[in-house]
């Protein structure tokens, strides 16, 4: 036969419940461990009783389910409250306020216009996410689902009306509406196969089974009667625990996880199954689930509101300057009854200019300055941002680079918030299985008997025969002549890819040790929890396993003689190669007791009885559990099979130790009586003690041999790894390999390099060996604590001393040593080490500590973070750092669904950091910076005019030119900045990725360049309005010999604004594009043509802008000759200093523009550009590029064709 790990169409499933030495419920309830009815575990449910009193009185919630941020009643206030708690916006709020009053000095209605339109636009995008939402929701809760509506008869009813102990009928490929317990199923045993895609993301099913003792409830009819009392748990967001018990015809049973159905998991393969209601709605567990990710901000984002925050300091105490000036000025007014400004009849005037209420004046001039100087706050800015950063995501989405076709999945941005910290990237931790490598395991080779078998050569062994420079084209493995053909070819089938003579086509029978191959393969046959699936066309088998690795054995075994066929609830069947007669006969085992893997046991067993009635127990284990369970006649070949573990993990290999014992019937008879009590103990410790008992029978095991399997590196993972360290990221891999295969899969994907010196911290010191034989745990931890700090020391020494060369340093460090590199007064001694390094690897690292470790390089260096992983392990870390980047692999979507952005392939990483990260990273900060530099010089313009009129409160301008300059007339083209503008191409930053630096050392968004585009700003409104106010003031405006009054010289600063602005921008632009033009030179038209339509209204709407261009400005050729040689002369400060800048101090990004465009065959030139600039500050970039030079001119060539 075929054997597949894959699923295909017109098979017929063979049933089993992986669980049942765990929770089939054949006895009642007799352990003293019960919790029910303590705190915790308090929840009481009537099952088929929902109108009962006593369900009536639990007030447990009901089945509706909210995901909206909003309630009808909420969204305004809580919308307004989200908006005006940024400072900016409750300023703006308070000044729009203030506008009501006669302090200010413009309509109020100009005031609150812009705000209005700002807030409200943030609001509508608010409530249009909120609505997308309750769609969803209005869609979920109305669902139909078959009820029990007493006499046995169930209707349809919506998901929303179920009620805590209503009896449901969910039918084949249905939605479970809320948490049920199973009762009984369409199969005899009442197992039933759930789909939990929903939840975790994983695409295998999971099996579950009813009690044995409501097994019978198959008919609609029986439910007339059915009564039970179901006590648990209260609600929670636990979804692999469940404690509770079934008091039914007066027995109580045990209830456990394998009775529990999730809402929002899926019946598949199953007619129909019966189950009772135990939490519904915000009580279920994937609602309980459903808590908001960690809030992000950007570091960009947090600086600009320290800019936002200086920017009210220059406007306070400007308008604090400017209001005392004008309380002397005011004092002096009247003197001795002369009046010095007479025009303002101080003698008789209100007291906001009277003299004898100067203080007073001054006050009241403050709160009006406050008022006129806010357009130094950029209002738009938050919500440009905003827009921004949504067109960004929808780039990073649509990448047609970033697209995966095998698995039909693009890059996806979960949030918007972070696209700018993209190019920020200073550290990137990275899992390593499935995120560096497919997580598609191949069978490749093992060690049975002390014999090492499978000539197959791993892509590691490659990498260091590469690295040795004697590449693998002849060569010996394990003892035997091979060849190893250059062009690769996939397995033939999916899983299997061993090759030697000796064991494969039933040859291993010949072998010395032909009874211990018989016992491995059998044990790989029957130890596992796979599913066989059987297509009735073909009698292909294929597997349904819980991870590659055991879909791996399975067939393995299979194709080596033992396949696995068949699996009941209490058996397992084979097809065994009987070595007497060469044929394959049929071998049933009467599967006892499973004890399941998990992460702390790190093995998993099966107990077995063959035909001849021989108990068994088949272990197989991590190497460092197994080798101490051995019993002393079991250690036969320990020595080479240790031997050859480690010739595996050197290669790269996945190794498990495989091993036996024959059980005596006492022996079991005791073993399953415990057993049996702990699995039916209902307390929160049942695992626990479930493993205490199955540790005491997992001992005295006989060595059969181990196995290896390869999980190859994903394509273009070692090409993206060299890349991204040229860029001058360091990169850490966090994985739970050995040290030695995770160091060898380290230079297979070039995180390491030949010449790189090695400082390795480990815990595998004779001496510590002799405590861990005596066993004194205190003097263990303070021995290995010490040994770890001198080995950090000794490391820091070694750095020191090589200050000032070329070499490159890894850190590699082991899980037992990182549990005191992380303690307190350790862990800046180990960071300040680790960031040293260009590359750091951390083995054998649990879950929690690879979030501990990506917490402490965050907060400890202060830089961005990124973390990159596939499975439910890698969750912690993602949250933990500025950016989680999930792959969507094979080990379900918990990674991703806790991510900040989803891509398919590691390698996918290369162009989101260095190419939309660069862009991102870029535009986001020169859109900042030109937002403030406008502002700056409008608001600046503004003052100079109030204070030109004795700091009276008069502004420059129209209301109306006030109100609409930050939201009509120069608010596009800063938007198009942050969308389309490029300083380089996609090509180049893949070429020169040391580009990436400027990111990194954040160089475009430096105090330095912030205050220099401010001052650019405060340059240009000078010479805005020191030129106009001279050039119209004291002469002849039009040939009428009329001089220039207050509305021809606001109007004509104004008009010098916006073209300065606008023009300003396309002098900023990198690469231009259509829409571009259309926003900058449209921004201006678009003025002239408002200033055109406002001015031909009534003098009361337009008030002092009364046809001001048609009879005032239009006409005068000095308006013209004004605004272009006020444009020419405020451009001149910025083009200078860019000319300068970039002939004498080119960045970066601008010599790459230059050899793009003239020298790009030059190679001496492009080495140049590469160091030039930015200093390499991690060896790492600079061997890297040394390594290049001498290939560097080909590629010049290469591009410039």
């Amino acid at each position: 036969m075929k054997h597949t790990a894959r699923h295909t169409g017109g098979r017929r499933r063979l049933r089993f419940s992986k669980l049942y030495s765990f929770g089939c419920g054949k006895a009642p309830l007799d352990d003293d461990h019960s919790q029910i009815g303590g705190p915790g575990f308090s929840r009481v449910v009537y099952c088929n009783e929902p109108d009962g009193y006593e369900a009536s009185i639990r007030n447990y919630a009901g089945n509706y389910v909210r995901s909206t941020k909003y309630t009808p009643a909420s969204f305004l206030p809580k919308a307004l409250f989200e908006q005006f708690r940024r400072v900016a916006n409750f300023y703006f709020l308070v000044t729009g306020i203030l506008a009501f009053t006669p302090l200010a000095p413009y309509t109020a209605v100009s005031a609150i216009l812009p705000l209005t339109v700002v807030i409200g636009a943030t609001i509508i995008k608010e409530g249009i996410e909120d609505w997308h939402r309750k769609q969803q929701d209005i869609e979920v809760n109305n669902r139909k689902v078959k009820v029990h509506r007493g006499g046995g008869v169930f209707e349809y009813t919506q998901w929303r009306n179920l009620r805590v102990g209503d009896i449901v009928k969910v039918e084949k490929d249905e939605f479970f509406p809320a948490d049920l317990v199973l009762l009984s199923s369409s199969f005899d045993d009442s197992i039933c196969y759930v789909e939990t895609m929903n939840l975790d993301g994983e695409t295998n099913l999971k099996l579950k089974q009813a009690l044995e003792v409501t097994s019978f409830l198959h008919e609609d009819s029986i439910f007339m009667d059915f009564k039970a009392l179901v006590k648990c748990e209260d609600p929670n967001a636990n979804l692999y625990s469940f404690v509770g018990s079934m008091e039914f015809q007066e027995q109580q049973f045990p209830l456990s996880p394998q009775q529990l159905l999730l809402r929002d998991s899926k019946l598949r393969n199953t007619d129909f199954i019966y189950g009772a209601v135990i939490f519904t709605g915000p009580d279920t567990k994937v609602i309980q689930n459903s808590t908001d990710p960690p809030s992000k901000r950007s570091k960009i984002e947090r600086k600009m509101d320290k800019i936002i925050y200086f920017l009210f300091g220059v406007l306070f105490t400007i308008a604090l300057i400017g209001s005392i000036y004008f309380g002397i000025t005011t004092a002096d007014d009247l003197k001795n009854g002369i009046m010095k400004r007479w025009y303002l009849r101080p003698d008789n005037s209100k007291v906001f200019y009277d003299p004898k209420k100067a203080p007073e004046a001054a006050l009241y001039h403050f709160l009006t300055a406050v008022m006129l100087y806010s357009y130094l706050i950029p209002i738009s800015l938050y919500v440009s941002i905003e827009i921004v950063k949504v067109v960004q995501s929808v780039f990073i989405n649509r990448d047609i680079h970033m697209y995966y076709e095998e698995a039909d999945q693009p890059a996806h941005a979960r949030t918007s918030n972070l696209t700018e910290e993209l190019g920020q990237v200073d550290t990137i931790l990275s899992d390593k299985t499935g995120t560096l490598t497919c997580n598609s395991m191949e069978f490749i080779k093992c060690s049975v008997a002390g014999t090492a078998y499978g000539q197959s050569v791993t892509e590691v062994e490659k990498a260091m025969a590469r690295r040795k420079g004697s590449p693998l084209a002849y060569g010996t493995v394990n003892g035997q002549d091979h060849v190893n053909d250059s062009t690769d070819t996939k397995p033939l089938i999916k899983g299997f890819n061993f090759k030697d003579e000796r064991i494969v086509k039933g040859n291993w029978v010949n072998e010395p040790h032909a009874d211990v191959i018989q016992k491995f393969l059998r044990l790989l046959a029957i130890c596992h929890t796979a599913i066989p699936e059987v297509d009735e066309d073909t009698g292909t088998v294929s597997y349904e396993a819980e991870s590659p690795d055991e879909a791996a054995f399975v067939i393995a075994a299979s194709e080596l003689g033992f396949e696995f066929y068949k699996r009941t609830q209490t058996s397992v069947s084979l097809y065994e190669l009987d070595p007497v007669s060469g044929r394959k006969v049929e071998r049933l085992y009467k599967l006892l007791n499973v004890l399941e893997f998990n992460s702390s046991r790190k093995r998993m067993s099966v107990i077995v009885r063959d035909e001849d009635g021989k108990l068994f127990l088949l272990c197989k284990g991590a190497d460092s559990v197994m080798f101490e369970r051995l019993s002393e006649n079991g250690r036969e070949f320990e020595d080479q099979t240790r031997k050859h573990v480690d010739e595996y993990a050197d290669a790269g290999l996945r190794t498990l130790i495989l091993a036996y014992r024959e059980l005596d019937e006492e022996e079991y008879k005791n073993f399953n009586k415990n057993f049996t009590k702990a699995k039916n103990s209902v307390s929160a410790d049942r695992e626990e003690l479930i493993d205490e008992v199955a540790d005491d029978i997992e001992k005295n095991l006989i060595l059969l041999g181990a196995t290896a399997v390869e999980d190859k590196l994903q394509n273009g993972v070692p090409e993206c790894i060299d890349k991204l360290a040229q860029a001058g990221i360091k990169i850490w891999v966090l994985t739970g390999d050995k040290m030695e295969t995770a160091i060898n899969i380290g230079f297979a994907c070039r995180l390491l390099r030949q010449g790189m010196k090695q400082i390795i911290i480990h815990l595998d010191s004779p001496e510590i060996g002799i405590l861990e034989k005596e066993g004194e745990k205190g003097a263990i931890a303070k021995a290995s604590k010490e040994s770890v700090h001198r080995q950090i020391s000794e490391g820091k020494d070694q750095l020191t001393a090589s200050r000032g060369s070329s070499q490159g340093f890894a850190l590699i460090i082991d899980g037992k040593s990182l549990v005191y590199a992380l303690e307190d007064d350790m862990k800046t001694l180990f960071l300040e080490l680790a960031v040293a390094c260009a590359s750091v690897i951390c083995c054998r690292s649990s879950p929690k500590q690879k979030a501990l470790v990506t917490r402490l390089v965050k907060d400890g260096t202060g830089k961005t973070t990124l973390a990159i992983g596939d499975g439910a392990n890698d969750v912690g870390m993602l949250q933990e750092a500025d950016i989680g980047v999930g792959i969507s692999g094979v080990e379900g979507m918990q990674a991703v669904m806790s991510s900040d952005i989803a891509i398919a392939q590691f390698r996918f990483l290369e162009r989101l950091l260095l190419v939309h990260g660069h862009w991102c990273y870029r535009r986001i900060s020169s859109m900042i910076c030109y937002f403030f530099y406008k502002n700056v010089t409008f608001g600046a313009t503004v003052f100079l005019y109030e204070a030109h009129a004795s700091f009276s409160g008069q502004p420059a301008y129209n209301d109306w030119y006030l109100a609409l300059y930050n939201i009509l007339f120069t608010s596009l083209p800063v938007v198009a900045l942050g969308v389309f503008d490029q300083d380089v191409s996609a090509g180049l930053c893949h070429k020169f990725p040391l580009l990436y630096q400027q990111g990194v050392k954040n160089s475009l968004f430096s105090w330095r360049r912030i205050l220099g585009w401010m001052f650019n700003g405060l340059c240009s409104a000078v010479i805005i309005f020191f030129f106009c106010t001279k050039a119209l003031d004291p002469q002849a405006f039009n040939s009428d010999g009329k001089v220039a009054g207050y509305q021809i010289v606001g109007a004509t600063m104004y008009t010098c604004v916006v073209c300065v602005v606008n023009c300003q921008m396309a002098l900023a632009i990198s690469y231009f594009t259509l829409i571009q033009h259309i926003v900058i030179w449209g921004g201006i038209s678009l003025w002239f043509l408002f200033l055109f339509l406002y001015g031909l209204m009534s003098p009361n709407l337009s008030t002092t802008a009364y046809k001001v261009l048609v009879e005032c400005l239009a006409p005068a050729p000095a308006f013209w000759l004004n605004v272009l040689f006020v444009v020419l002369a405020a451009l001149i400060p910025y083009f200078s200093y860019s000319a300068i800048q970039m002939r004498f101090f080119p960045m970066y990004h601008e010599k790459i523009r230059v050899n793009n465009e003239g020298l790009l065959d030059d190679p001496e030139h492009g080495n140049t550009v590469r160091q030039g600039s930015i200093g390499l500050t991690t060896v790492r970039s600079r061997a890297r590029i040394e390594e290049r030079n001498n290939t560097m001119e080909a590629s010049f060539r290469t591009y410039s064709e």
